[in-house]
């Protein structure tokens, strides 16, 4: 009898240990603030970001403004809701974050990560109808109808639009183009915009059409270089 509840014991504890121990790798747009700062109207800026992967104790964000390693920050996504810590790591496009969450709120995101690795694994078939794909090198250019050129981030992109993130917030309807793709705005939320396209793109080329790179170093180089020594975030691993 004893040996048979060692059994049962050693049986159920692996699901669990698997579950703590997973990191997905994911792709999903989101958006963060550190409640330190303030923006003009005293309120926390709202910054759009990319979650990288993800453990039950804490994230990887590609992201264009980074705090300080130890700063609380609230980051937000479609898939897991609002998370709570701080900054551990400063790195090249984005950091590292610690996860405050216990009890049921832990189990359920335990769950979710097991499940989107399942997804990933094609154990669960995406009901999604039109999925939404983030691009290998993100930043890319707005083009405006002046010809005026903008370093901008895109959060995520589908054959209809995609989502940027940039310095300038478009009116509702304006005419614009990303990268080499014409289109106009369709939404706006915290920290970016929607754009839908005039014309349906290709899967198979739309990368390609979206990503223009000759203000990718400006952009980037207004970042402070990260404190631990240089660690890049490598956004498809």
């Amino acid at each position: 009898m004893a040996h048979r509840e060692r059994s049962c014991a050693q049986t159920t504890s692996v699901p669990v240990e698997r579950r703590r121990d997973i990191r997905v790798v994911v792709n999903l747009p989101g958006r963060y603030v550190l409640p330190r700062r303030r923006a003009v109207d005293g309120k926390p800026p709202a910054f759009a970001c990319r979650l990288v992967n993800a453990s039950p104790h804490g994230l990887m964000v590609a992201a264009s403004v980074v705090g300080a390693v130890g700063e609380p920050v609230a980051a937000q996504f479609e898939e897991f809701g609002r998370l709570d810590g701080v900054i551990l790591r400063r790195l090249y496009g984005g950091f590292a974050m610690s996860i405050e969450v216990t009890g049921e709120r832990l189990a359920q995101l335990e769950a979710k990560l097991v499940w989107l690795d399942r997804l990933q694994r094609k154990a669960v078939a995406n009901e999604r109808r039109h999925d939404r794909m983030v691009p290998r090198t993100p930043q890319s250019i707005v083009v405006l109808a002046d010809g005026t050129t903008l370093p901008c981030r895109i959060i995520d992109m589908s054959a209809s639009g995609a989502a940027v993130t940039a310095a300038l917030t478009p009116p509702l309807g304006m005419p614009l183009a990303v990268g080499a793709v014409v289109g106009r705005v369709v939404r706006r939320f915290a920290g970016g915009f929607a754009v839908e396209f005039v014309e349906t793109q290709e899967i198979a080329t739309l990368e390609r059409l979206l990503i223009r790179s000759p203000v990718r170093a400006r952009a980037m180089s207004a970042m402070p270089p990260p404190e631990d020594g240089g660690e890049i975030v490598i956004i498809d691993a």
